[in-house]
This record gives C-alpha cells, structure tokens and sequence, in this order.
C-alpha cells in the first residue's frame, strides 16, 4: 500500500482566511448565513419528503410561498416559533440544544 502524504489546509483555516477569527463581525454575519442555508436546505428537504410543494406548506400553515421561497434559499432571519411551526407543517419537530 502506498501512502502519500498531502498537505490539506483545515477547512478552519480557510474559513479564517477569508471571515476573519471567530467573534469577529465578519465571521458572525458569515455563521449566521452558514446557518441560514442548513436550514433552508433541511425545511426544503423535508417537504419534498412531505410530498408538498412549497404553495401548499405555505397554505398549511398559513403563510405566503414567497415566505417558503426566502428561508429555503436561506434569505430569511425566522423566529424559533416560526421554525417549528414550519416543521411541524411537514411532519417534524424541532428540538434546540444550546452548546
């Protein structure tokens, strides 16, 4: 077996690079939008598993596709009550865990 070694940068590192350190305003606003998209990517998942589209979990759980639209492409800043209520619309719960 022949093993080469590579020199990878840590994903950190290049984060660091390019957002600055954490705490820094920069990267906040960078975790905040990471944190946007997972979202947005999970709800998106999670309806299409649902076998909704995004007029009828709108009109489920009484909001405007448009708003469906924004957090699923990640362009929406939701309450907690609004995250679980958008969950539960296709089937889920929502737990939160503060670390």
């Amino acid at each position: 077996m022949n093993r080469k070694k590579i020199n990878l940068t840590p994903v950190e590192d290049l984060i660091t690079e390019d957002f600055g350190p954490v705490g820094t305003p920069e990267r906040d606003q960078f975790e905040m939008e990471c944190d946007a998209f997972v979202i947005g990517e999970q709800l998106k998942c999670e309806r299409r598993r649902a076998g909704l589209t995004q007029e009828q979990l709108a009109d489920k759980i009484g909001t405007k596709k448009s708003f469906i639209s924004r957090i699923e492409r990640g362009r929406a800043d939701i309450q907690l009550s609004t995250l679980k209520k958008l969950f539960f619309g296709v089937g889920r719960q929502v737990y939160v865990r503060v670390i």
